[in-house]
This record gives structure tokens, C-alpha cells and sequence, in this order.
């Protein structure tokens, strides 16, 4: 390269708003204003319900990937959506959809939290789990040893697109709550090695592994979309089971030294129409 010749300029990056991997995540949550509700007319009322249907209808042509509605308990809200999308504007519309709504002038938007789905640093890749197996007594290349490794390694994939792009369960409760993990001077997650928080987590994990079939998690990431770093989504069988794995996980180490948690939405999943009846909004 001659004296005083530039460097070959790299190709501009392509804007975009898709992540390199996973999803959008919002969860919204609403409540009515009575009063305003009752100021509607009857043709109002029933116009808006349409409306709000149509907009969170998980098959309609401008639903996000994923989409839930449900309904909360106590006095936090009336009811919440979560919803999941590669494009966070498509995720966004649908809130702007219920506000412009016939029904928008009574919706009290409550509390959101913004987030995207990932895969954790702490799920183990299959050398890691290997060596944990070996960790825990395994004899390498047992009979058991080697039956766990390879149903693992046929399972990790189908873990990591849940993780990354989730289906629902059939649960009819739900629960989601934000958390950071501590900063403080004594207790401070980041400054532990990667060793002690992944020594941690798995401990968390097993916790949780005791309810499957009961409830299932998924975990997404706030770190610089919203205040708390993280967002945890419960679904579960019954709601009991929500209480008890709360219960559970809060005495590993890793929430009972380090976890701050947020507030708590409780609610049940529904359908729009099953939750205007419940909220008796239109009937």
C-alpha cells in the first residue's frame, strides 16, 4: 500500500430492526375506564369490541408471531397482552391498534416491559454438559454416560428454538415478573467469575427441571430496551404450581444472594372475546 492511500472501505451495513437471532418480546397490560366506558354508546361499544377482537386475534393478518391475551388478577390491571415478533414496529402497532380503538379512549395503559428472547450463557453446550455428567460421578463413555449425552444433544436443539422463537404451552395461568440480578458492594453478579454464576444457574435449573409438565419458563432479556435486565414468563397447569416454583427457586443461591425482583402479573389466558365478557365490557 502506498504512502497516504486509504484503507478499502468496508461494505455499509444494511439497517435492520430483525435480530441476528430471536425475537421481539412486549408484554402490555390495560385497564378500563369505567367511566368512560359508560359515556359510550351501545353502537360504540359494540364496534370497539370488534375492533379489539380483530386486533388480538393470534391468526389475523396483522398478529405478531406470537400472540396471548389474559386476564389479570388484583387491581394492577385488567388485562394483559404478550406478544413475540421478529419486527418490534409489527409488536408495536398492535398496541396502537387497541389505543385507536372505539374501546381506545377507556384503555389505561398499566405497565409494559420491552425485551428480546436469547439464549443464556448459561445453557451448557454439549462438551459443557458432558463434563458436568462427569462432574456429577458419570464414568465417561458408560453406558450412561453416553445415553444422557446423546439425548441431550438431541434435545438441545429444539430447546434452543424455544428459547429463541416460542410456542405457547396450553397453560391456562401465567405469571411474568421483571428482575435484575444485585450490584451491590458485597453482592455483586457481575463481578463473580463465570465459573461461580454458571455453578449457580445450574443449581437454579435443576430447581425448575422438578416441575416439568407443570410449568414451563421462558426467559427474555431488557438489557438496554427497558429498567430491569431481565423478564420471567411462568405459564402453568394450575396456579398453585406458580406459587410453589417461585417458592422453590427463591432459596438457590443464585435468587436468595443475588436476585431483586419487580412487581408480579398474575393472570389467566383467554381469548379477546372471553375476556371483554369477563371484564364485562360490551355485554
Amino acid at each position: 500500500m502506498s504512502h497516504g492511500s486509504r484503507p478499502p472501505q468496508q461494505p455499509p451495513v444494511e439497517p435492520s430492526l430483525e435480530l441476528e437471532s430471536g425475537w421481539h418480546c412486549s408484554h402490555l397490560y390495560y385497564r378500563f375506564d369505567r367511566g368512560v366506558l359508560a359515556q359510550l354508546s351501545p353502537a360504540d361499544l359494540a364496534t370497539g369490541r370488534a375492533e379489539v377482537i380483530a386486533a388480538l386475534e393470534p391468526t389475523g393478518d396483522h398478529a405478531p408471531a406470537r400472540l396471548q391475551a389474559s386476564v389479570v388478577s388484583g387491581h394492577k390491571a385488567d388485562f394483559g397482552v404478550m406478544a413475540l415478533d421478529a419486527n418490534p414496529l409489527k409488536i408495536d402497532a398492535l398496541n396502537q391498534r387497541l389505543l385507536a380503538s372505539r374501546l381506545g379512549s377507556a384503555l389505561i395503559p398499566t405497565y409494559s416491559f420491552v425485551s428480546v428472547t436469547e439464549i443464556s450463557e448459561y445453557v451448557p453446550s454439549i462438551e459443557q454438559y458432558s463434563q458436568r455428567l462427569i462432574d456429577e460421578g458419570e464414568e465417561a463413555g458408560s453406558p450412561a454416560y453416553n445415553a444422557k449425552v446423546k439425548a441431550y444433544e438431541g434435545r438441545l436443539p429444539a430447546m434452543n428454538r424455544q428459547r429463541l422463537t416460542p410456542d405457547f404451552p396450553p397453560y391456562p395461568a401465567t405469571c411474568f415478573y421483571p428482575m435484575n440480578k444485585k450490584r451491590k458492594v458485597v453482592e455483586n453478579w457481575f463481578l463473580l467469575s463465570f465459573d461461580e454464576r454458571n455453578r449457580m444457574m445450574a443449581e437454579h435449573a435443576r430447581s425448575g427441571m422438578a416441575f416439568a409438565g407443570k410449568v414451563s419458563q421462558l426467559i427474555t432479556v431488557g438489557l438496554g430496551f427497558d429498567d430491569w435486565e431481565w423478564g420471567v414468563t411462568l405459564w402453568a397447569h394450575n396456579p398453585e404450581f406458580l406459587k410453589e416454583i417461585v417458592y422453590k427457586m427463591r432459596f438457590d443461591e443464585a435468587s436468595a444472594r443475588y436476585a431483586e425482583f419487580g412487581p408480579f402479573y398474575t393472570s389467566y389466558v383467554m381469548s379477546a372475546t372471553e375476556m371483554l365478557d369477563h371484564c364485562r365490557v360490551g355485554v
